[in-house]
């Protein structure tokens, strides 16, 4: 597959008080279609920046991003984004949030034909019988819901994920991304998702690329998952190379994302009987003392 996407020696400066901010500096990276990759690091390390410079909703200070052929510039319909939190419209229904999209894209489409794109897409994550009611009607799962349904529904040839899930419990977080990951199989549209969450990354990534600590963050290592598709839950946790490279991304964030110049090992083996388990370096990680 050829590069369908790529960021070559994205910058962001902030101007201050005490001088320029470098928060990302010579960001490089390149996404081959229908691939789903992740970012990862540490909160305030530039991967909320990089994902908004992509999606056009945050000037670039330096380099380019050329999507599909063309060097973006703004934002556009070609890129469906979904935030930590959907920002609906409150007066509307689901449906009509979705259409307000979708009017806009398929302007030439029928009403009928646009009715039906919103229907499928709003029955496909799961609220074919809520798509007629109001935010406030639904839980905060169901309107980050409502949300994937608005991305897929443009039909976008990028979709972006910030954080989707990040302000959902557990077993709901856990549904979303069995959604995501199905609707994803399905379009096979080329992701790049902004999380925190390793088992999250690994569950739903082809690749994750780990950002090093700011000021001037930058890609620090790249670590492929080779899981068979589709993916189920289960059988993820269950590979032989979950843990492996579990601890991998873990020592990542933990030793490596504060050096820049410290080169990385290779996924390591397991750690042997006795070692440091991988829920006291998470819990370290966590909480530092």
């Amino acid at each position: 597959m050829s590069d369908y996407c790529e960021l070559s020696k994205l910058t962001k400066i902030y101007p201050t008080p005490k001088g320029p901010a470098v928060i990302v500096k010579d960001f490089d990276l390149n996404i081959k279609k229908g691939e789903f990759v992740t970012l990862i690091g540490h909160s305030g390390c530039g991967k909320s920046t990089v994902l908004s410079m992509l999606a056009g909703l945050n000037d670039i200070t330096a380099g380019g991003i050329i999507l599909a052929g063309r060097e973006l510039d703004g934002a556009g319909p070609d890129r469906g984004v979904v935030f930590q939190s959907p920002s609906l419209l409150p007066w509307m229904t689901a449906f009509e949030n979705v259409m307000l999209g979708v009017k806009q894209v398929f302007f030439t489409a029928t009403a009928e034909e646009r009715r039906q794109i919103v229907e499928y897409y709003l029955t496909v994550v799961g609220l074919g019988d809520a798509m007629h009611k109001r935010p406030a009607e639904l839980s905060q799962g169901m309107r980050q819901r409502v949300g994937i349904a608005r991305a897929f529904a443009l039909s976008p040839k990028m979709l972006l994920l910030d954080e989707p899930f990040g302000m959902l419990d557990s077993l709901t977080r856990y549904e979303l991304q069995q959604v995501l990951i199905e609707l994803w199989r399905k379009n096979k549209i080329t992701a790049l998702m902004v999380t925190h969450d390793v088992d999250e990354a690994l569950f739903l990534s082809d690749r994750i690329v780990c950002m090093t600590d700011g000021p001037e963050a930058e890609v620090g290592d790249i670590l492929e998952v080779h899981f068979p598709r589709p993916r189920e839950r289960k059988a993820v946790m269950e590979h032989p190379d979950y843990y492996k490279l579990r601890e991998h991304l873990i020592e990542f964030l933990e030793v490596h994302a504060h050096r820049k110049t410290q080169p990385i090992a290779p996924v390591p083996n397991p750690p042997p009987a006795g070692g440091r388990s991988l829920r006291s370096v998470e819990d370290a990680l966590l909480n530092p003392a």
